[in-house]
């Protein structure tokens, strides 16, 4: 870990907003936000989708231009500014070249002569451990080795700053679990050409894991609710009193800042029928119950427990703990989700008896299922084409977070058998369509 002597400003961020989209479907991704990447450090930005990560990422990648604020390179000694490089959560490799020819892109786009680009291409394929797949293609490759190839083919080019949006994501946990060691590692003996790390996950663990100062962000738009510094000795252990410690408090942190201040906060922005709904799914919602009013956990739970045992990362578990806080069958408290009693009945009864108690807490907590009841009640024939609903929630959302929205509330609804959806006709009827 750098000393305060050594520590020099690499990149600073300061008041970046940006938007999203035109008129009424415009959407503030991020909003004043402000920072600075330090030489020899770790940074990750964690939070949910929503939050502006990937696009802040992408701001300092200069591969889209912000709305407002600035982002600047902090010349070193030489009076250069910094390099960046950047490893993408889907491996971006073209399929049709090999592992060398994909490595030797950036130096190609360079215009390093040939024999250099392949001296420089092999020493990285082999600095990330696939010597000997220089000739392989990418569709003889697992997830994990594609990745290793993203990360030589931005270690390639010496960048002064390694930028990385969900690097492990689309891995298995244990191929993850291999490339975040080696890549520690490698970090730790100082063996790759950079000087900082920008890392985007939704994975709280892996954050602690990596990280020297870790940016959380609020969603809706994005904004730095927190920095938070770790001090832990590398390498860390999971097992550790202060690791879990450390991630109970950042779960805590996050799930604290889901009740929101302002119509427009939250997971769940905006009001009434207008607030936004996420796609969760009715059995992953009674996965969720279930998983909870058993034992070990007896209707109270770590979200960090639940996280580890369902495999879940923030951006799993947080929408569906926080859907059942919606609908008043959990609570979320500190670190940790608590079932309320209607949740509990919902756990040990029938299939009819929870379509039942489902219902009811739909039609009482959800705006939107409630107005399309209503109307379909009102109307004579009982029937109400989805696109009215669609244009009302157009009004005041993008179209995509509309038909998000709507589909969720058309799940939810057929599922309570509130009401029933014709997809070939698209409209909700009271009728079986069947």
């Amino acid at each position: 870990m750098a000393t305060i002597a050594e520590i020099r400003p690499l990149v600073t961020v300061s008041g970046l907003r940006h938007h999203y989209g035109k008129g009424h479907g415009q959407m503030l991704v991020l909003d004043n936000v402000d920072l600075t990447l330090n030489e020899n450090e770790i940074v990750g930005l964690l939070g949910r989708s929503g939050s502006g990560k990937s696009t802040l990422l992408r701001s300092i990648a200069g591969l889209i231009a912000p709305t407002e604020g600035d982002v600047h390179f902090v010349p070193g000694a030489d009076g250069q500014a910094p390099s960046v490089s950047m490893v993408f959560q889907t491996f971006a490799l073209f399929p049709w070249l090999t592992v060398l020819q994909n490595v030797e892109l950036g130096l190609e786009a360079q215009r390093v002569p040939a024999e250099q680009r392949r001296t420089r291409a092999l020493a990285a394929i082999d600095l990330i451990g696939l010597d000997g797949f220089e000739n392989a293609y990418p569709k003889e490759l697992s997830g994990g080795m594609r990745q290793r190839v993203g990360l030589a083919r931005a270690l390639v080019v010496d960048p002064s700053l390694l930028l990385m949006d969900e690097p492990f994501s689309a891995l298995d946990v244990l191929t993850a679990e291999t490339l975040r060691t080696d890549l520690l590692d490698l970090w730790s003996e100082g063996r790759m050409p950079i000087k900082s790390i920008l890392i985007v996950t939704h994975n709280i663990e892996e954050a602690v894991l990596m990280c020297d100062r870790i940016l959380v962000f609020s969603s809706n738009p994005g904004r730095v609710a927190a920095e938070i510094k770790v001090d832990l000795p590398q390498p860390r252990d999971r097992d550790d009193p202060a690791f879990r410690a450390l991630v109970d408090d950042i779960y805590a942190l996050m799930t604290a800042r889901a009740a929101p201040t302002s119509p427009n906060d939250g997971l769940f922005p905006g009001s009434g029928i207008t607030m936004v709904l996420p796609r969760v799914s009715t059995n992953a919602l009674a996965g969720l119950i279930e998983e909870v009013d058993s034992a070990p956990y007896d209707g109270r739970a770590s979200m960090a427990d639940l996280a580890d045992q369902l495999q879940l990362e923030v951006d799993q578990l947080f929408p569906m703990a926080e859907t059942l806080q919606l609908m008043r069958f959990a609570e979320l408290t500190g670190a940790d989700i608590t079932l309320t009693p209607a949740a509990r009945r919902y756990a040990q009864a029938d299939v009819d008896a929870r379509k039942a108690i489902f219902a009811q807490a739909l039609l009482a907590h959800v705006p939107l299922a409630h107005h399309i009841r209503r109307i379909l009640d009102e109307r004579a024939n009982r029937v109400a084409p989805a696109r009215r609903f669609r244009d009302e929630l157009e009004d005041h959302m993008s179209p995509d977070y509309a038909a998000e929205t709507l589909g969720t509330v058309t799940h939810w609804g057929r599922y309570a058998e509130i009401f029933a959806y014709d997809e070939d006709a698209d409209q909700f009827s009271l009728d079986d369509p069947s």
